[in-house]
């Protein structure tokens, strides 16, 4: 069945000769939508107006511009580097050809022309075009598809986080606001320190992404101490102090299960990148839950860990966690003065604190000031 006129692909003819200009468009006319330029510089004004040309017949030898110049631009700009071109001229050197092809011409006819030969060629590549744009179609849509559901995993993973780290704060009298303060503090101070000398090879975009999305599982441990002692509104005696301290390492244990499972049920699965992306995730995962209660001086728990051994994650957590600590209300306090909690937190710098932490802190007292008022729990109703 012939194709109906809006249908028909559209070729555009170059050639400075007149006469062969109406050789060609009495050829190619029967076929295709056929459109003209007698230079150089009106064939690059004329693939820039509609209907825009799918396949180009680019005569060589042409006053002032020639066909190589015309190829060469065509190539430079995106809208018109993919259009096929098939050189038409009377040169019929090898180099001529050789040189033709490498500037990205797709075919070389010769004149005079064939008229079966060059019907020929043209419908070829006019298919070859179709085929290539019907696959970038194709792969446009995956891709598409893909981001969808990368995005989709991404929120249903984050949501799925936040509702179990929800869980712990529930039973402490938290609120999910001190989950989403403490995860933007954190992201706050890990793009600060990612502009200085000494963290900024390990806080990557993916890595700090990662952190803050680690940030709410600090104190999942919670889930593991008894009622009586978490919900106590007293003061802890020594002994139910030593079995609160024991959260950090109970939320470590069940994120190293997890990371175990993790390992093993995808040991042989092509999943490679994804595996080795999750593990890392929960490494960092595991490391705020362990050391967030670790001190720059080594004083801290569960590991008296001291200085740079204490991972970086972790002590971004252990100054998030304590301003909100201070600069929130509390069942058993109400909330410290900005001042207040300034001095508290500057007289840790180099003993609870990472100095350079703490210099960042006040780099950024503002930046915190307005993520707490942003997330600001609810007043009491009594």
């Amino acid at each position: 069945m012939p194709l109906t006129p809006a249908a028909r692909p559209t070729i555009l003819v170059v050639d400075d000769t007149p006469e062969n200009l109406v050789l060609l468009g009495e050829l190619l006319r029967p076929h295709y939508h056929v459109r003209v330029a007698n230079s150089g510089e009106r064939a690059l004004r004329a693939v820039q107006t509609p209907p825009y040309p799918d396949l180009i017949l680019l005569d060589v030898m042409m006053p002032g511009m020639d066909g190589y110049a015309v190829m060469t631009q065509l190539h430079a700009h995106a809208q018109t580097q993919d259009i096929p071109v098939i050189f038409v001229t009377a040169l019929d050197a090898q180099d001529d050809e050789e040189h033709g092809l490498k500037l990205g011409a797709v075919d070389y006819v010769t004149k005079p022309i064939r008229p079966a030969i060059l019907l020929a060629r043209i419908s070829t590549h006019l298919a070859l075009k179709q085929a290539r744009d019907v696959l970038q179609d194709r792969n446009g849509a995956l891709e598409r598809e893909v981001t969808r559901r990368v995005a989709e995993n991404e929120l249903v993973k984050e949501a799925s986080l936040h509702a179990l780290a929800l869980l712990a704060e529930a039973r402490d009298n938290e609120t999910g606001n001190h989950l989403h303060r403490t995860q933007r503090y954190v992201e706050t101070l890990a793009h600060h320190l990612a502009t200085q000398p000494r963290d900024a090879a390990e806080l990557t975009p993916n890595r700090i992404r990662m952190i803050g999305h680690a940030a709410p599982l600090h104190d999942i441990g919670k889930v593991g101490i008894p009622d009586h002692i978490l919900l106590k509104p007293g003061k802890l005696t020594a002994e139910e102090y030593e079995q609160m301290k024991l959260h950090p390492c109970i939320g470590a244990d069940a994120i190293e299960h997890a990371m175990a499972r993790a390992a093993q049920e995808h040991a042989f699965a092509d999943v490679t990148e994804a595996r080795e992306s999750a593990l890392a995730f929960l490494e960092i995962a595991r490391q705020i839950s362990r050391h967030h209660h670790e001190r720059w001086d080594g004083t801290g728990y569960p590991d008296r860990l001291h200085g740079e051994n204490i991972p970086l994650p972790a002590r971004l957590m252990a100054l998030a966690d304590v301003f909100d600590a201070l600069s929130c209300r509390r069942v058993y306090k109400p909330a410290f003065p900005a001042e207040e909690v300034d001095r508290i937190i500057l007289e840790g710098r180099g003993t609870h604190f990472d100095p350079l932490i703490i210099d960042a802190y006040l780099a950024l007292r503002e930046e915190f000031r307005a993520i707490a008022l942003r997330y600001a729990d609810a007043p009491p109703t009594h």
